[in-house]
């Protein structure tokens, strides 16, 4: 039996026109079609459930009943359609809705949570490398923009321009806040007057507008939340540095938090941050094999400090440029982590940034049952809080066991437990794991015992943790193709893979690569092999490789 969770559609407005397009010729987008058409009783019924299959033959009529409180509710398979699966994802796990203003999303409770959990890991590491955090007006003077050049020509087509306030024309357009590195300059070079003052290293958590034409929710959106950390330093080798530092940050919160194995490594010029010396990256393979690049770290030279005159006095009385940094990762991780990990059942969770980690489910027939059940379902919660982990009681009477199965399956919690009678009369519970569907992942028996379930809990979310990373990294290494001529790249791109050849050949070589396939240089990774190399396009030696790839 297929079930699953029915919102409003969040193509309307999200999204460009070619998406809604495609979406409206989907299967889902038809279902939704006729769903519309409903009586609003029958709406009301279908606006919440969620796709699984029958786990027990003992709870297999707790599943059957889930269909009395759902009309068909579908998440389009995502190998059908990688996109429009990845939109019932956000729609039906209460993820994100769509804004008023075509292009912008309302991040939902469930969402920020996950964005919270980002937020909290990165916070502590930040402060632990000595960076504060501090904040800067979301308006900047047009003027500042145009003062670096390359900065203003990569930027202008997204800019977003206020040109009235409180009722006048204003005498200098404002932008809205496409990223800071103008702004922080000019506040740096009245902070900056000596070596003492240096390093000068902030952050700030903030919004971030930039007028994208084709959106897609927390991969590209109109506005996006984000953190944004700059620096200051005495010496270039001092920036380089942090420039990698803040990197190696990213990377490690990929791997360890996310479970996503990411790619770190240099940016090709074509590719580096407007107004940035060298850009580095991390780039992540999704489900459909494209590319999302989800964290960057600049080192900006001193390109922005001769640009606004950011000077120090040195140790020996001379005035000198200050060199600099800025690096940040966005909400687009979240979109990173639905797009690796997710099925066809929903959303799946790292435990390490799910928000709940364990769902319990009470389950009752008799009235006689239920305080015995409840009462041993709020014990386990308990036990479990005091513990560390983060922990929902589902004990509504409003809908079936077997639906509320489906639904937290849906919402990629990592571990669910079943309570029932027979488990109170024997002190143990039921346990199963969102990786590991039906019969495969679940367990009875599992005591009580608050120091035994405890225990059993953490090493089953960190089993979970690690297969989540491990088959990641597996579907990841599986669609690399390593290639040593430009035909091989073009067959290997065709085909949706990740193409890893040598790499010495010129800008307009590499843009020709993106006009003829459609993939550009996500990086030259950071661990290169070793070895003589011949660039794949012009046969020269090369002495590193570059990965191509169709990316977001």
């Amino acid at each position: 039996m297929v079930v699953c969770l029915r919102l409003p559609s969040l193509t309307s407005s999200l999204f460009s026109s070619a998406t809604a397009n495609s979406l409206r010729r989907s299967p889902a987008f038809l279902r939704r079609r006729s769903i519309r058409q409903l009586p609003p009783s029958t709406l009301a019924a279908a606006r919440f459930s969620a796709q699984g299959t029958a786990t027990t033959e003992e709870r297999a009529d707790e599943k059957s009943k889930s269909g009395a409180n759902s009309q068909e509710r579908v998440i389009t398979p995502r190998s059908q359609d990688f996109n429009a699966w990845y939109l019932d994802i956000i729609a039906n796990a209460e993820l994100a809705d769509y804004g008023p203003v075509r292009g912008t999303m309302v991040i939902r409770p469930y969402g920020y949570a996950i964005w919270e959990a980002i937020q909290e890991y990165l916070n502590v590491k930040f402060k632990e490398t000595g960076h504060s955090n501090m904040y800067f007006p979301q308006f900047i003077p047009y003027s500042f923009i145009e003062k670096e050049a390359s900065h203003v020509e990569g930027f202008s087509p997204e800019l977003a321009l206020v040109t009235i306030g409180g009722g006048k024309e204003l005498e200098e357009k404002l932008v809205v806040r496409p990223t800071s590195e103008t702004i922080v300059n000019h506040m740096f070079t009245q902070w900056i007057h000596s070596y003492r003052d240096l390093p000068l290293m902030v952050n700030q958590w903030a919004n971030v507008t930039r007028w994208e034409m084709r959106t897609k929710p927390f991969v590209r959106t109109l506005e996006f939340l984000w953190q944004e950390g700059h620096t200051a330093h005495a010496t270039p080798e001092e920036a380089e540095n942090e420039a990698i530092q803040m990197i190696n940050v990213y990377t490690k919160f990929a791997y360890e938090q996310a479970a996503i194995p990411v790619i770190a490594g240099r940016k090709s010029r074509v590719e580096t941050f407007a107004g940035a010396s060298r850009t580095y990256t991390i780039e992540a393979m999704m489900g459909d094999r494209k590319a999302l690049q989800a964290g960057t770290s600049h080192n900006l030279g001193q390109n922005f400090s001769r640009a606004f005159g950011t000077q120090f006095t040195d140790e020996n009385g001379q005035r000198l440029h200050v060199w600099q940094t800025s690096w940040a990762v966005s909400t687009r991780f979240v979109g990173g982590i639905i797009m690796t990990h997710g099925d066809d059942a929903g959303l799946m969770l790292p435990p390490r940034l799910a928000p709940i980690q364990v769902v319990i489910i009470p389950i009752w027939k008799k009235d006689d049952d239920k305080t015995g059940v409840l009462n041993a379902a709020s014990s386990v919660k308990d036990l479990l809080q005091t513990a560390g982990f983060k922990v929902k009681l589902d004990d509504s009477d409003q809908r079936t066991p077997g639906w509320k199965f489906n639904f937290w399956e849906m919402k990629g919690v990592p571990l669910r437990i079943e309570i029932g009678p027979r488990d109170v009369s024997s002190g143990s519970v039921v346990i199963s794991r969102r990786d590991i569907p039906g019969k495969q992942g679940k367990v009875f028996g599992i005591s009580m015992e608050p120091s035994i379930l405890a225990a059993y809990v953490k090493d089953k979310l960190g089993e979970i943790q690690a297969s989540l990373l491990g088959q990641a990294t597996l579907f990841r290494d599986s669609n690399i193709v390593d290639v040593s001529s430009y035909d091989e790249l073009k067959v290997a791109i065709s085909q949706g893979k990740w193409a890893r050849g040598p790499w010495s050949a010129s800008d307009e070589d590499e843009l020709k690569v993106k006009e003829e396939t459609g993939a550009t240089i996500r990086c030259f990774p950071f661990e290169q092999p070793q070895g003589i190399k011949t660039c794949l396009m012009t046969g020269n030696p090369a002495e590193e490789v570059a990965i191509f790839a169709k990316s977001y």
